[in-house]
């Protein structure tokens, strides 16, 4: 079952260099099976991702990699500025696991692990490179360390899941970490953030079901409910995003305590 962690003050990690030319080669030599990009949200981990894809399709000479992403909310359609999904940055890489349920379903961690193991068997039957990233902890455990459910949900076969993951960190200091938060939130509320949830919610997708995906899609609609001003809106929001990403780099330092090891890198 899914592990509890409780927030620890942890030293950054130091960050490291990595060598695209050696992950490639451990991963056609089947000592890898899956590289994972991890970190906290405005880390710049989707960009990273994209251009280590880049560069093993370089390496490779053909588009071989596709990207899987371990996010628990951008499953869900038409939450797209929210969930910063960000779809243009991934150019011509293929990417899974986005935009694969409607806005108001109750998706989960269970459903998560099915999807995500159909994509990397399908994946590595082609012959192409999995790169799964995301920030949601749970979700890259999920797909990485092989979770048992209770008896209620069948088992997924060891085969199914990888084994041998590579991880790679993207690795800011907190400070920089939320002023990045707060240009982003700024820049989203101007794209259209707003009407976003007011389009989901005239879609007929319930408050209570926006409250629950939490952070952006929480604090619009009491927003748009008018239990807030934009200027409480806005100055909740970032705080509590500024305590997410905190979390999320607390959940990463706790997997590293559990055993796994992850190579920090600064994007």
């Amino acid at each position: 079952m899914p592990k509890l962690r409780f927030t620890i003050p942890a030293e950054l990690p130091e960050p490291e260099i990595i060598s695209p030319a050696d992950i490639l080669r451990s991963y056609d030599e089947g000592t890898t099976d899956l590289v994972c990009v991890l970190g906290p949200t405005a880390s710049g981990k989707t960009r990273f991702a994209v251009a280590l894809a880049g560069e093993f399709n370089r390496l490779c000479g053909r588009q071989r990699t596709e990207i899987l992403s371990a996010d628990s909310r951008q499953v869900y359609r038409g939450m797209d500025i929210g969930t910063g999904k960000d779809l243009s940055e991934y150019g011509d890489i293929p990417y899974h696991l986005i935009d694969i349920c409607d806005a108001g379903e109750r998706y989960n961690v269970y459903r998560y692990q099915q999807a995500f193991s159909t994509a990397w068997q399908d994946i590595r039957s082609r012959g192409n490179i999995p790169l799964l990233c995301g920030g949601t902890g749970l979700y890259i455990e999920a797909a990485t360390c092989g979770y048992d459910f209770d008896k209620d949900h069948p088992v997924i076969p060891p085969q199914a899941l990888p084994g041998h993951t590579f991880y790679i960190g993207t690795l800011v200091s907190r400070e920089e970490r939320n002023e990045r938060i707060d240009k982003r939130l700024d820049a989203r509320l101007e794209e259209g953030m707003v009407d976003e949830v007011k389009h989901l919610l005239d879609r007929g997708v319930s408050p209570d079901a926006l409250i629950h995906y939490g952070l952006e899609y929480k604090f619009v609609t009491l927003h748009l409910l008018g239990a807030l001003s934009h200027e409480q809106m806005r100055r909740q929001l970032r705080d509590s995003i500024h305590q997410f990403a905190k979390r999320q780099m607390t959940w990463f330092r706790g997997m590293e305590r559990d055993g796994v090891t992850i190579h920090w890198v600064r994007p």
